[in-house]
């Protein structure tokens, strides 16, 4: 370089500008060197790398154009490929949840659960008699247990206020945490966004009585963790007290396992022992060695007198005991283990021993939905129908609707979102005489207070009759088992209601005093 510019005719002057021209060259090139083959913080458009080194993942938003794992690959194209055909007046949806777990029954829910908010928006866009205005889907991933909930939320909340995206709900959120509670208390106080939750079941992770504006313009679609654990004990009223026993997590601030430890002591009252005990790890995720605890825990149980275990955990630690369960010493005694709707996974985990359950253990969980509730041969006469569930089994199976990947419904996965997504449209398309196409957001959240009645929402996994809080009144609770002689592997035992009785016909829930 030194010679190059002696060589150089003209002066000092000249030489230093040549020489200065040189180095901006070769910075930029450096620069472009490292921007193409260094770290990029640019996952795609909307889309940003956070995380710290060694453990980051791609977040943000997305219009489908980029899949966030490779198994959302099939129905983020289609989502992509409806957004691009919309035309006209639109408005935007957003499901948010963490689209990249590592575990591989967690990437086969999420899948369940995108594919079943597709199907609500394609259903909006191409069976509703050109009901206005048209859906667009985004796709929002806050990361693994929604560490980066807050950029997401923010970018969310200006999508709100974007005349382009229209952005008028957000649907998802299918695990009850503190970050899912912080996340959603930000959109629906902060930026007055209505949500619509998936399953999200523990009774604080929603609006009250007691606290009414939590979270104000949230709705949800699934019977709380109390719901759930009143219908389970009004379908098995006639267990005795004296024969049951409850195995709880005695960690602090998982919203779901607290709401069940208060549920099952409540239906356990008159029970000889006191809960047998464990902690799970932070990351709930997690294997940790709770496996260990539950074969000293066994032992245990084999000698007391219980027959029913009601079992206040999360799946990971669920799969555990019920594999310690079935290599339990005490095999001439049989175990019939009650838990609530997060067991939905388990039937997708290749680490559960379906051999226990050959063994002498029966797991019987709440599921928020299941194919078989109003096909089967003495449905109920309210509550829910047969003809909203085939609305969706036929579009599942529709060509029409694309390559999404193999839709599964009886882990009620598919069929939750859908109702969310259909939920949230109903909402926004219901309007008076001169009102806008587009709703304003806070029109949306007034909205909640007419689905019922007449207005109730007929949703796949029955009718959504929302009260004045925000909940699903007496929503049609599937009690199911897992069975591995079956197609699915979840055998649908019966319906059970939160009040022991069918919601009537007027889906209205009565006054509280």
């Amino acid at each position: 370089m030194t010679s190059f510019i002696r060589r150089l005719p003209g002066g000092p002057l000249t030489k230093a500008a040549v020489l200065f021209v040189a180095l901006v060259v070769l910075v930029a090139a450096a620069w472009t060197g490292y921007a193409t083959f260094g770290p990029d913080p640019s996952c795609g458009k909307g889309v940003e790398r956070r995380g710290p080194d060694g453990d980051q993942e791609c977040t943000g938003v997305t219009d489908g154009s980029y899949a966030f794992a490779p198994n959302l690959k099939e129905v983020s194209a289609r989502i992509k490929a409806e957004n691009d055909q919309v035309k006209g007046e639109y408005v935007s949806i957003a499901v948010m949840l963490p689209m990249a777990p590592t575990q591989a029954f967690e990437q086969h829910k999420t899948l369940h659960e995108v594919q079943g908010a597709y199907l609500a928006q394609y259903r909006a866009n191409h069976e509703s008699n050109s009901k206005k205005p048209a859906i667009r889907l985004l796709l929002a991933n806050p990361g693994r247990n929604h560490a980066h909930w807050r950029p997401v939320a923010e970018q969310l909340g200006s999508l709100s206020g974007s005349g382009s995206t229209n952005l008028r709900a957000v649907i998802g959120f299918d695990v009850s945490t503190t970050s899912t509670q912080q996340a959603i208390a930000y959109l629906t106080n902060e930026r007055h966004i209505p949500v619509v939750g998936g399953p999200i079941t523990a009774d604080d992770s929603g609006n009250s009585k007691q606290n009414p504006d939590a979270y104000p313009g949230l709705a949800r679609v699934v019977p709380t963790t109390s719901d759930q654990a009143a219908a389970l004990s009004h379908f098995n009223k006639d267990i005795k007290p004296e024969n049951t026993l409850v195995v709880e997590d005695i960690r602090t601030g998982d919203n779901y396992v607290d709401a069940l430890k208060r549920a099952f002591a409540d239906r356990t009252k008159g029970s000889p022992r006191a809960p047998e005990q464990y902690r799970a790890p932070d990351e709930f995720h997690d294997e940790g060695t709770t496996a260990n605890a539950f074969d000293q825990m066994v032992d245990t149980i084999c000698t007391s007198s219980a027959k029913v275990i009601y079992f206040a955990g999360r799946p990971v630690q669920l799969r555990q005991f019920i594999n310690e369960l079935g290599n339990r010493g005490c095999t001439e005694k049989k175990y019939t283990v009650i838990t609530g709707s997060g067991a939905s996974t388990l039937s997708s985990d290749k680490r559960l021993d379906w051999g226990a359950f050959g063994k002498g253990v029966t797991l019987q969980y709440a599921a928020v939905a299941h194919p078989n509730a109003w096909k089967n041969a003495k449905p109920s006469a309210t509550g829910g129908s047969a003809a909203a569930f085939r609305t969706l089994e036929m579009l599942s199976a529709d060509p029409e609707v694309g390559d999404i990947g193999q839709v599964e419904l009886t882990d009620s996965r598919t069929i939750t979102f859908y109702d969310a997504g259909l939920t949230a449209i109903t909402a926004i398309r219901m309007r008076d005489d001169g009102d806008p196409v587009i709703p304003p957001l806070g029109r949306i959240s007034d909205s909640w207070l007419r689905l019922h009645g007449m207005g109730k929402v007929e949703g796949a996994s029955g009718w959504i009759c929302l009260d004045n809080y925000g909940n699903p009144y007496n929503k049609a609770v599937s009690v199911v088992e897992l069975a591995p002689d079956i197609p699915g592997r979840i055998r649908f035992v019966g319906l059970a209601w939160p009040t022991g009785r069918p919601t009537p016909k007027d889906c209205t829930a009565p006054r509280s005093e």
